[in-house]
């Protein structure tokens, strides 16, 4: 841990030393203030014990450029009428749903106006979809607009972020052209309202693509996703979590054409940026986790892909509903590898309780289909073409209806 005071504002006091106060002086401690804030130069195992990692650390305060640029995003991110709104953004934004449902419900008791009400319903409808609950999420969203309408413009810019939010939830049940409609919308109020420069402009066009990398249009994915991370590295500081998550949709694109090599690459950026920016069960590493385990899987490194996958399940065990339909697509990616490995078994059970939330919850019906189309390649390792010949009519029939 290294300090070096040149570097530090004569206006915070970062530690003091406690030993003259301390119950055991010769400890000699030193106790580090809330706001005190150090970069991470380097993270090494240590020689004789693998479990321990040494880890290199150098002061840093508000004057450092790239913290200043991050806090001042984030604090626009989080913005909101009062302390107890951006508190549940902020909850929203780390992940801690259960306490920004509480937060946001008790808010909603308490809303006496439309207005209010129309501020609090698009947080509830983003915390139902990373739930996993879409058609709640849906609601919220469509509640919000409805009053908005009633007293703005069409074209006015308030409108576009739930336009959006609506059309994020019909991608993520796999129905596509209902999810482009409302990305488009989104998109045509940006360019009628605001400047070029602006943040919506990048999720837009992300999003857009995500929804043309879905339908298998991979040439133009990439071009929305160029364009997506070209707006961002003009408005975001170089380590914004946004930015991890544009080279996720690259990895993501270029896995599914067969381009590990430039996949990889895309992953190692995002990772990066994820590692100075969460915490270690942050479900943004189970994304990149489970981007890394495909990336392996398609280079017939079966182990690799494996542990990754391993790890993306850790942590959406640790923050998602048990039915999250995330889950199932861990399970079925794990069951997946398995089969490559021979373990047909293991493979079964796995793809049997990606079945059991797929099958029971409204999610993307494409996600059923691979996982059918799995299980009829592991019933067909194991001989049993008969079953086999079942799932993959299963799976077959469900993708001639959403890709048609």
């Amino acid at each position: 841990m290294a300090i070096d005071p040149s570097k530090i504002s004569s206006s915070i006091t970062p530690f003091p030393m406690i030993d003259k106060h301390s119950a055991l002086p010769q400890e000699q401690e030193i106790l580090f203030t809330m706001y005190t804030v150090f970069r991470i130069v380097e993270i090494t195992q240590t020689p004789s014990n693998s479990r321990i990692w040494e880890v290199q650390l150098n002061i840093t305060d508000e004057s450092d450029p790239q913290l200043a640029g991050l806090t001042k995003r984030i604090k626009e991110e989080v913005r909101g009428p009062t302390g107890w709104h951006r508190m549940g953004k902020l909850m929203l934004e780390v992940g801690h749903f259960d306490q920004a449902e509480e937060l946001y419900n008790e808010l909603l008791q308490g809303a006496s106006t439309d207005s209010d009400r129309a501020h609090i319903y698009p947080q509830l409808g983003w915390l139902k979809d990373d739930q996993g609950k879409y058609p709640e999420a849906a609601k919220f969203y469509e509640k919000s607009l409805e009053i908005k309408r009633k007293t703005l413009p069409e074209d006015d810019a308030s409108l576009a972020p739930t336009y959006s939010n609506i059309g994020e939830v019909y991608h993520n049940m796999g129905e596509y052209s209902k999810a482009l409609e409302y990305y488009e919308k989104s998109l045509k109020i940006y360019e009628i309202s605001l400047p070029a420069n602006h943040p919506g402009f990048a999720t837009s066009y992300r999003c857009i693509g995500g929804v043309y990398n879905d339908m298998g249009e991979y040439s133009k994915a990439l071009e929305y996703y160029e364009k997506d991370i070209a707006s961002k590295k003009i408005s975001l500081p170089a380590n914004h979590p946004d930015l991890a998550g544009s080279y996720l949709c690259f990895a993501a694109c270029y896995e599914r054409m067969g381009d590990y090599t430039a996949a990889l690459k895309a992953l190692q950026n995002a990772y990066k940026i994820e590692q100075k920016t969460f915490e270690e069960d942050n479900q943004a590493f189970a994304s990149t986790f489970s981007w890394f385990g495909r990336v392996y899987r398609g280079l017939k490194e079966c182990s690799k892909a494996l542990s990754y996958f391993e790890k993306c399940l850790e942590i959406l065990e640790m923050t998602l509903p048990e039915k999250h339909p995330n889950l199932a697509i861990a399970y079925s990616n794990i069951g997946d590898v398995l089969r490559l490995m021979g373990d047909y078994e293991r493979a079964l059970a796995f793809h049997q309780k990606a079945l059991n939330i797929q099958e029971n919850v409204k999610c993307n019906p494409l996600d059923c289909a691979t996982t059918y189309m799995n299980l009829g390649e592991t019933y067909r390792g194991m001989k049993d073409y008969t079953t086999a010949l079942t799932y993959y009519q299963k799976g077959l029939k469900i993708r001639e209806e959403k890709l048609e």
